[in-house]
C-alpha cells in the first residue's frame, strides 16, 4: 500500500510539474488543476489503470483552445477590437458545454480554469455533457444595446464555425444574459442559414429557452446546502445568510434561502455591499439590477434602515450562519474565512466558480465548517441548461415546477455522489475531495473505454 501511495503521489506531482511548465503565468488555471489533482491521489492508489492510461496528463490538456479577434464599431463610429476565446476541453461523455463570459478580466487562464472545472461539474450532474468555456475581454457595462448587439454579432461570426447542438453548446455567464444570448443566437441562425435551437442555452422563452434557467444556479446552490444541512439534522429556518454578488446567481440564491426560512442580510456588487438588518428585499434588488441595471447602492434610497459600504470584500465581516459567495473567483480569502469562523459561520456554499481561495477552504475544513464546493453546488445552472437541450431536442417546453423538481433531484444526487465518493476513499465529510473524485471517475472510465483519442 505504501508503494502504491508513493507511486500515485509521484505520478500526480510529475504531471503537475509538466502542467506548470506548459502553462506559465496562468495562475487561475494552475490553482484549479492543483486543487483537483491533489484530491485524486487515493484514486490512483486504488485504480492504477488510470495511471497506465495516463489519464491525468490527457485530461488536463484541452482538445482545442481557440482565440480570435473580435472587431466592432461603437456608437461614435470608432472601431474597437476585443479578444474572444472558446476552450473545448473534453467531450468524452457528451458535447462540450459551458458558458460564455464577457468581462475585462477574461483571458486564457480564466477561460481554461473555467473549462477545466466544467468537465467535472458537468460529470457530476449525471447528464451527457462534456466540458468547455468561452468568453471575451469585452465589458457590456456602459454600452448601449446596439453596441452590445454589434459586438455579439462579430463574436458569433467567428464562434459559429466551432459550435453546434451535438458539438459544443455555449450558454451565458458573467456579462452574458438573455439579451446577449438572443443576439448571439440570432447571428448564429443567420450564419448557419437554419434554425438549431439546441446550439445555445439560456435562451429567451419565446425561442426555445427553459423556464427556471435563470434561477437554476442560485436555486441549485441553496438546494445543495439544504442537503448538507439536512445531514446534520439542520435547515435554513431562522438562519442569517450573507450572499456576495447581486446578479442572477446571488439574487435567486437569496430568494430560495428566504423561501426556506432564512433571513438574508447582505449582498454586493463590485462597488460595495448593502446590509439590511431587516432582511434584504429581493424585489428591490431585482428592480435595481435586472430592470434598471443600476448599482446595488441604490437600495439604500428605498430602505432607510439599510446601509451601503463601499468595500465589497468587507461583506465577510458580517456575522452569519451561512455564507454564499456568488460573485467571482477568489473573492473570499484566508483572512475573510477566519473572520467568518470567528463570527460563528456554520456552512459555506460556493455559488460562483472557485470563489474561495485554497487557504480559505483549508481554514473552513480545519474548523469543521460545512463546505459545499462550487463544482458541485454551482452545477444547477448547467444541469438546467442540459434540460433545455433535452426540451429543444423533443420540441417540448416543460413547466416551471417540472424543471425545478428535476433540478432538486439532480442537486440531491450530486450531493449523494460527493458524500459516497469521499467516504469510499477514506475522507468522509470532505465534499471537496468527494466532488473531485466523483466527477473525475466517470470521465476517466469513459476515456479508458474510448481508447487514446
Amino acid at each position: 500500500m505504501a508503494n502504491a501511495k508513493q507511486s500515485a503521489t509521484n505520478y500526480v506531482n510529475q504531471v503537475f510539474e509538466t502542467v506548470k511548465k506548459r502553462n506559465p503565468n496562468e495562475d487561475e488555471f494552475l490553482q484549479a488543476v492543483s486543487e483537483i489533482f491533489h484530491s485524486l491521489v487515493p484514486v490512483f492508489e486504488k485504480k492504477a489503470v488510470y495511471m497506465e492510461h495516463n489519464i491525468l496528463e490527457r485530461i488536463v490538456e484541452p482538445d482545442r483552445a481557440i482565440s480570435f479577434r473580435v472587431p466592432w464599431v461603437d456608437d461614435d463610429g470608432v472601431i474597437q477590437v476585443n479578444r474572444g476565446y472558446r476552450i473545448q476541453f473534453n467531450n468524452t461523455i457528451g458535447p462540450y458545454k459551458g458558458g460564455v463570459r464577457f468581462h475585462p478580466s477574461v483571458n486564457l487562464s480564466i477561460v481554461k480554469f473555467l473549462g477545466f472545472e466544467q468537465i467535472f461539474k458537468n460529470s457530476l450532474t449525471g447528464l451527457p455533457i462534456g466540458g468547455g468555456k468561452g468568453g471575451a475581454d469585452f465589458d457590456p457595462k456602459g454600452k448601449s444595446d446596439v453596441e452590445i448587439m454589434r459586438f455579439c454579432q462579430s463574436f458569433m461570426s467567428e464562434l459559429f464555425k466551432h459550435i453546434g447542438p451535438d458539438k459544443d453548446v455555449p450558454a451565458g455567464d458573467i456579462g452574458v444574459g438573455s439579451r446577449e444570448v438572443g443576439y448571439l443566437f440570432g447571428q448564429y441562425k443567420k450564419m448557419r442559414g437554419q434554425y438549431e435551437a439546441g446550439v445555445l442555452t439560456g435562451k429567451g422563452l419565446n425561442y426555445g429557452g427553459s423556464l427556471a434557467r435563470k434561477e437554476a444556479t442560485g436555486f441549485g446552490a441553496v438546494y445543495f446546502v439544504k442537503e448538507m444541512l439536512q445531514d446534520q439534522q439542520d435547515n435554513f429556518e431562522n438562519k442569517t445568510v450573507v450572499v456576495s454578488g447581486s446578479g442572477n446567481v446571488a439574487t435567486y440564491a437569496m430568494e430560495k434561502a428566504k423561501e426556506l426560512g432564512a433571513k438574508v442580510v447582505a449582498c454586493s456588487d463590485s462597488d460595495g455591499y448593502i446590509y439590511d438588518k431587516n432582511g434584504i428585499n429581493i424585489d428591490t434588488v431585482k428592480q435595481i439590477k435586472q430592470v434598471e441595471e443600476k448599482r446595488i447602492k441604490e437600495y439604500v434610497n428605498q430602505h432607510q434602515d439599510a446601509e451601503f459600504i463601499s468595500n465589497s470584500s468587507a461583506i465577510w465581516d458580517i456575522a452569519c450562519d451561512i455564507a454564499l459567495p456568488c460573485a467571482t473567483q477568489n473573492e473570499l480569502d484566508k483572512d475573510a474565512a477566519k473572520r467568518l469562523v470567528e463570527n460563528g459561520v456554520q456552512a459555506v456554499g460556493e455559488g460562483a466558480n472557485m470563489p474561495c481561495t485554497a487557504d480559505a477552504i483549508e481554514t473552513f475544513m480545519n474548523h469543521g465548517i460545512l463546505f459545499a464546493p462550487g463544482k458541485a453546488a454551482n452545477a444547477g445552472g448547467v444541469a438546467v441548461s442540459a434540460l433545455e437541450m433535452s426540451q429543444n431536442s423533443l420540441r417540448l417546453s416543460w413547466d416551471f415546477k417540472e424543471v425545478d423538481d428535476q433540478l432538486q433531484k439532480i442537486m440531491a444526487n450530486i450531493y449523494k455522489r460527493c458524500v459516497n465518493a469521499a467516504t469510499e476513499y477514506g475522507h468522509a465529510g470532505n465534499l471537496v475531495m468527494g466532488a473531485n473524485i466523483a466527477g473525475f471517475e466517470k470521465v476517466a472510465d469513459a476515456m479508458v473505454e474510448q481508447g487514446v483519442v
